[in-house]
């Protein structure tokens, strides 16, 4: 069997500085020809294997460059972001604008994992980007008990962690970004208070109030701002309270309830749009969705959003409550590109009244 020498990929292997244009040609030239040359020892193969050999030996020339040069590539950063639960509209508003906002920086490579306002989801979620090692982990805990000690075990190990819109128990994170719930509670409330004081000639009148998923921030905060308000009347009475969830399908259904309960109702306050809207589907089957107001939260733009449903005489009003991601992909770029960054430990976004 002949023994066929293929110079110009020997001097491309041992890098003596052959263009990769010259390089490919030799190696065509090599196969093709079987050219016996031995005047180069130890780089000799046969033409039983050259045209299986040829591929590779093409692929090392391009890598290479045939020349020496060095390849390097630019740094890929890897940010997890645990969603609570991606069914709510508002989360997913949040997931759309992330990956808008990352997608445009090539060197970022974004995952999203949706605990579906699961607990043990979401921190065995956690727990494997933990071993993932990603460059940030942003979390919107689904709740702060349950999220509070794997968020600890990610910060303590370097991970730079986002706590994004709800709060936990301790502050184990690198930064909280994050709206007033209160703030947005007490002004639903004066907004209920004013609008009760139009229609009754002071303010005296029922609420239905359906409430979010019990123990997150929001919630707590959403329902305190408001009955603060509440308790200097003594004419405003909240004669329902129902928990749904966030969900409107959920509040749908207490709302139901809550109409064959209530003979006489003013006003429905939910913590978000959608349980809003669930409760305006409830009235309106029964046909009682003119005798109150729907005032909600949120305030999301686009089609289906608190403020659309404003617009179209669905909801007498929504506060707007940031989605805060815009101010967590700027805070975290800074953070994957400047070690010496140290953000504030709290960010806090402004809300505002929408009213048709």
């Amino acid at each position: 069997m002949r023994k066929i020498l293929t110079p110009l990929a020997y001097g491309c292997v041992k890098k003596l500085g052959t263009d990769s244009r010259a390089c490919i040609q030799g190696l065509y030239f090599s196969v093709a020809y079987g050219t016996a040359l031995q005047s180069v020892p130890n780089f000799f193969f046969t033409v039983r294997y050259a045209r299986g050999s040829v591929l590779a030996l093409l692929a090392m020339c391009l890598l290479a460059s045939c020349g020496g040069t060095k390849q390097t590539s630019a740094k890929k950063y890897l940010v997890a972001f645990s969603q609570c639960n991606n069914a709510e509209p508002y989360r997913a508003a949040q997931n759309a604008l992330m990956t808008k906002l990352f997608g445009e920086q090539p060197d970022v490579e974004l995952v999203i994992a949706d605990a579906q306002q699961d607990n043990s989801k979401q921190v065995a979620q956690i727990e494997a980007f933990i071993r993932q090692k990603p460059d940030l982990l942003i979390v919107a805990p689904n709740e702060r008990a349950p999220l509070t000690e794997v968020m600890g075990r990610a910060y303590r190990s370097g991970i730079p962690v986002i706590c994004l819109e709800r709060d936990i128990l301790q502050p184990n994170y690198t930064t909280y970004i994050k709206a007033d719930n209160h703030k947005i509670g007490e002004m639903a409330g004066n907004f209920i208070v004013d609008y009760l004081k139009k229609k009754n000639g002071s303010p005296r009148g029922n609420i239905v109030e359906l409430r979010g998923l019990l123990g997150v921030e929001g919630e707590i905060n959403r329902y305190a701002g408001a009955h603060e308000v509440f308790s200097k009347y003594p004419g405003i009475k909240v004669v329902h309270e129902a928990v749904a969830d966030w969900i409107q399908a959920k509040a749908k259904d207490r709302m139901t309830e809550a109409l064959r309960a209530q003979p006489k109702i003013d006003v429905v306050y939910a913590h978000n749009d959608p349980m809003a809207v669930g409760a305006y589907l409830a009235a309106r089957e029964l046909g009682r969705e003119k005798e109150m107001i729907f005032v909600g939260i949120d305030g999301l733009s686009g089609p289906g959003g608190g403020i659309e449903k404003v617009h179209d005489g669905v909801l007498a009003a929504t506060f707007v409550y940031p989605l805060c991601v815009d101010k967590a992909v700027e805070i975290g770029t800074r953070i994957l590109h400047d070690p010496n960054f140290k953000p504030e430990k709290t960010y806090t976004m402004e809300s505002r009244l929408v009213t048709p």
